[in-house]
C-alpha cells in the first residue's frame, strides 16, 4: 500500500463495520485490520489458488474466497505473472515498459463472477473496501454496486494511463464513485509509472 493505512485511520477518524479486501495476496494488511475488527468481520478474495491456501494455513478461521471477479458473470482470459502480483484478466500494457522483468507465464480461460454473487453470504456490513486487482478495480466495484451506498471508505489501486490494456483510468473511477457520494481525498503515484493508490471517503463521514 502506497498510502499508510494506519495514518488514514487516524486522519479521517475511520470506524470499521466490516472489511472487504479484493486481491488478498498474502494478507499483508491483516494486522492493521485486526486492530480494528475481529477476523470474522473481514472477507478476503484472491484469484490465485496457492495464495488462498497459503493464507488459510497462516491464519486460522480466515474468511477467504477463491475467485476471479468482474462486473458480470463471464469467461475471461486469466493471466498469471511470473511475480504473481501482476496477474490480471487484462493484458499487460505500459506495465511492460515500466517493469520489463515481469511477464505472463500462464494464460487460460477462467470463470469470472461479480462480487455480489458471494459476499452477501457472510454476516458482514462492508463499509471499507480495499481493491488491488491489476486494472480490474472498476469492474469489481460495478459487480457490487448494490452494496456501495453502505460503503464509507474505499482504498484502491488506480491508473492514469493504460498500465494494463483497457484498464479503467482514475477519472473513470472518480466519476463512478461520485454517484455514491464517495470522493477521492488522497492519491499517491508510484513515481512516473502511471499507477498508484487512491483513497475515497463518503462525504457525510469526512
Amino acid at each position: 500500500m502506497l498510502i499508510n493505512l494506519e495514518q488514514l485511520i487516524k486522519k479521517y477518524n475511520m470506524h470499521f463495520k466490516g472489511i472487504l479486501h479484493v486481491g488478498a495476496h498474502e494478507c499483508e494488511e491483516i494486522q492493521v485490520y485486526e486492530k480494528n475488527l475481529p477476523r470474522n468481520k473481514i472477507l478476503w478474495v484472491d484469484a490465485l489458488y496457492d495464495k488462498v491456501e497459503l493464507c488459510k494455513s497462516r491464519y486460522p478461521n480466515l474468511l477467504i474466497e477463491f475467485a476471479v471477479v468482474s462486473d458480470k458473470n463471464e469467461i475471461v482470459n486469466w493471466n498469471r505473472s511470473n511475480n504473481g502480483q501482476s496477474s490480471s484478466i487484462l493484458n499487460l500494457g505500459l506495465h511492460k515498459k515500466f517493469h520489463p522483468e515481469v511477464h505472463y507465464i500462464v494464460s487460460g480461460k477462467r470463470e469470472a463472477v461479480p462480487l455480489s454473487d458471494f459476499i452477501g453470504k457472510y454476516d458482514i456490513s462492508y463499509n471499507f473496501i480495499n481493491l488491488d486487482i491489476q486494472g480490474a478495480e472498476l469492474k469489481a466495484l460495478k459487480g457490487m454496486e448494490e452494496y456501495l451506498n453502505d460503503v464509507d471508505y474505499i482504498y484502491t489501486e488506480v491508473n492514469c494511463d493504460y498500465v494494463y490494456e483497457g484498464c479503467a483510468l482514475i477519472n473513470e473511477i472518480d466519476e463512478y464513485l461520485l454517484k455514491f457520494n464517495l470522493h477521492r481525498v488522497e492519491t499517491c503515484w508510484a513515481g512516473d509509472c502511471k499507477w498508484g493508490d487512491a483513497f475515497y471517503i463518503r462525504k457525510t463521514v469526512a
